[in-house]
């Protein structure tokens, strides 16, 4: 199975998109066992267990360049 990279402050799309309907996008605000994401539309947080936000990403928009 090919293995998504991704990392904090990343832009990613997820499988479904928020119910807010604004923005398909999420960005990555915290790292760790859980994910947190917040919705590029509304500024919802989300937080998944790693295993479910790995089975829900759909795909990466934009990586975050600073380290």
């Amino acid at each position: 199975m090919n293995k998504k990279e991704y990392g904090l402050g990343d832009i990613v799309q997820m499988k479904k998109e928020h119910p807010c309907k604004k923005s398909p996008y999420f960005k990555i605000t915290r790292m760790g066992a859980d994910i947190k994401i917040k919705c590029e539309g509304c500024g919802a947080v989300i937080m998944l267990p790693r295993h479910d936000f790995e089975k829900k990403l759909k795909k990466i928009i934009e990586r975050n360049e600073e380290l």
